[in-house]
């Protein structure tokens, strides 16, 4: 799964204006409304059986759960957009979060150099990931399955049994996990102003609209003179970053953190970006998307447990979703391609006409 691989152009997301694309968008917009339509179905349903499901405190506990996922799900679009993968932002998050958290645990630190030394250690992360993907021409799927793995065992070697404990922690990094803005926690502000940002760059900038043409067809995107290895490397430094600072927010919101923090979480990072419409061979789908998916799934985790059902079918229905979510993209790519075959046949006996 890296873009250096030879693969067809994808249908679609580089075609005609008028064509494909508005196609593309067309079913985009359905698949964050059937979203949206399905957390709403969710929701109330919950809220039938137990109507204190929707109290303040509980539709605050679901913001505040799925922030650090929407943070990490945004990173991981950037990557996935370009036709690769990060499976290390689980390790990246719970290394930062036991780093970070040691660190402020040695003083009256700052909440700022937290967020800093938290992000910083991401961005080495997602550097070496984006050096050995991008420059490397190293399957990104094997790369970070073996990050994954170092990261892991580098977390459990600094941690070496302990742990940190929320007494040991400054008041600044505890208060930025439980205090906000007129009423509003800061983390789901702070994951909120991220995917903003950063879904203005992807769909506002020439440079941003470069990852999809990456994604869609890495021949194509060579040919039009698209720097790859850079906004490859540019997604990965993304990711890494993010996923840091998931980890600074993951050490204020629980407070207590072990060397396992996070762990797994690779799997559910992925599939709240598929099922939100990241398309997983790269080109298709948006931030927005991507975090209404981990929103889902973070619902459907509250809901399962208000309604005291047993955790596994909580792993089982995310399954679900990501065969459905596949499925949808195979046949959202299947239709494009006639859509488009459709309007080359249409436009070659026009002209023919004409002529």
């Amino acid at each position: 799964m890296t873009v250096v691989a030879e693969s067809p152009a994808r249908p679609g997301a580089d075609g005609p204006p008028g064509g494909g694309r508005r196609l593309v968008e067309m079913a985009l917009r359905a698949r964050e409304l059937s979203i949206l339509g399905a957390l709403a179905v969710l929701v109330v349903g919950t809220t039938i059986a137990n109507p204190r499901f929707l109290s303040g405190q509980g539709v605050k506990d679901i913001f505040l759960n799925a922030s650090i996922l929407v943070l990490l799900a945004v990173g991981q679009s950037m990557v996935v957009v370009t036709r690769n993968i990060d499976l290390s932002v689980g390790s990246v998050v719970g290394l930062v979060a036991f780093s970070a958290g040691r660190f402020a645990a040695g003083g009256d630190r700052n909440i700022v150099l937290v967020l800093l030394v938290g992000v910083a250690i991401g961005l080495v992360c997602g550097l070496v990931n984006g050096l050995l993907v991008s420059f490397c021409r190293v399957p990104a799927l094997v790369v970070t399955l073996g990050t994954l793995y170092v990261i892991q065992g580098l977390d459990y070697r600094i941690a070496h049994g302990d742990q940190i404990g929320a007494a040991e922690l400054p008041s600044a990094v505890l208060k930025l996990g439980t205090d906000g803005v007129l009423g509003v926690p800061y983390l789901p502000l702070i994951t909120v102003v991220v995917m903003l940002a950063v879904g203005y760059y992807l769909r506002s900038y020439s440079s941003g609209r470069e990852f999809y043409a990456i994604g869609s067809s890495p021949e194509a995107a060579l040919l039009a003179g698209v720097p790859i290895r850079r906004r490859v490397l540019t997604a990965y430094l993304v990711s890494g970053a993010l996923a840091g600072l998931a980890g600074v927010l993951w050490l204020a919101r629980f407070g207590t953190v072990v060397a396992d923090a996070a762990h797994g979480w690779e799997l559910k990072v992925v599939s709240a970006v598929v099922v939100g419409g990241i398309a997983i061979t790269g080109g298709v789908g948006t931030v927005y998307g991507a975090a209404l998916g981990a929103l889902l799934l973070t619902t459907i985790g509250s809901v399962l447990v208000v309604l005291k059902v047993d955790s596994f079918w909580q792993d089982a229905i995310t399954g679900v979703l990501l065969l459905l979510a596949i499925s949808v993209d195979r046949l959202l790519a299947l239709r494009v391609t006639r859509a488009l075959k459709q309007r080359s046949l249409e436009s070659t006996v026009h002209r023919e006409g004409r002529s």
